[in-house]
């Protein structure tokens, strides 16, 4: 299992970097190396980030606890989204730094643990969990958003995604974004982004519409309608200007679109 892989890798990093930084030794030890797994670590290190005067991190360890053993395969999509981090970010060289620095990993996981409560009606707590999400990492995401796996938030800061949105699998999100509605209607009112999607910085992606597969939305963007898969869209309001370089976008992470213009233009020429 990836879970049981990455977990041994990040084991290796802890005792490499206790070694090299004495002044984190403990703090390695408290956050790693003193639990049996990767499903221990994470709910001690999420609990930690989450803790309040009114909401010890024992408490919230237990939580996260109960979570992870109701719904054991949430690890491994944990570690689907660890790894497209690791993979995807430049800035990062550890899986462990992904575990213990990257609040947009963090922001998803603790998005998790909602989503489980707000499913087992719990939506008070959920709520909670949420708004104290949004406090600690700058990341709003309503609880019964669904997001899959191999999902990242880079930088993350400022991201909103509404009650109705999906995120599939494989999406890298950049900061400021926002998957919202366009006014106060209720019901189903969010947009769904297809797996292998990118989104830039301060998108704002609005209504009911969806996002087709391995589609890249510019930075800045306005995108009111639906976007095809395989498709560029930059402007406000968004207007396609070609087609992704690569087949799946969130792994190239390419934000220039204009080269997907001449890419389009290529094409059409052949």
């Amino acid at each position: 299992m990836i879970s049981q892989a990455i977990w041994a890798k990040i084991i290796a990093e802890a005792k490499t970097m206790q070694a090299s930084e004495p002044l984190l030794s403990d703090y390695i030890r408290l956050c790693i190396l003193q639990h049996q797994n990767l499903a221990q670590a994470c709910g001690f290190v999420f609990a930690q980030k989450m803790a309040s005067d009114v909401m010890p991190a024992d408490k919230l360890e237990q939580l996260f606890a109960e979570f992870y053993q109701a719904e054991p395969t949430t690890i491994e999509t944990l570690a689907f989204d660890i790894q497209a981090v690791f993979e995807r970010d430049p800035a990062i060289h550890s899986f462990l730094t992904v575990l213990l620095n990257l609040k947009g990993f963090q922001a998803i996981q603790i998005h998790r643990l909602a989503h489980y409560l707000w499913q087992q009606d719990r939506t008070d707590l959920a709520l909670f969990i949420q708004s104290r999400n949004s406090q600690v990492m700058a990341v709003d995401i309503h609880p019964a958003c669904q997001i899959g796996k191999g999902v990242m938030f880079d930088h993350a800061t400022g991201i909103v995604v509404g009650e109705t949105a999906v995120i599939e699998d494989n999406v890298s999100i950049l900061q400021s974004v926002t998957l919202g509605g366009t006014g106060n209607e209720s019901g189903d009112r969010h947009p769904k982004v297809r797996h292998g999607v990118m989104i830039g910085a301060g998108a704002k992606v609005l209504g009911n519409i969806e996002i087709g597969a391995n589609a890249k939305i510019g930075a800045g963007s306005v995108v009111l309608k639906d976007v095809a898969p395989h498709t560029t869209v930059v402007g406000v309001p968004a207007k396609q200007v070609g087609i992704p370089r690569c087949k799946v976008p969130c792994q190239s992470m390419e934000q220039n679109v204009w080269d997907d213009a001449d890419s389009q233009i290529a094409t059409e020429s052949e």
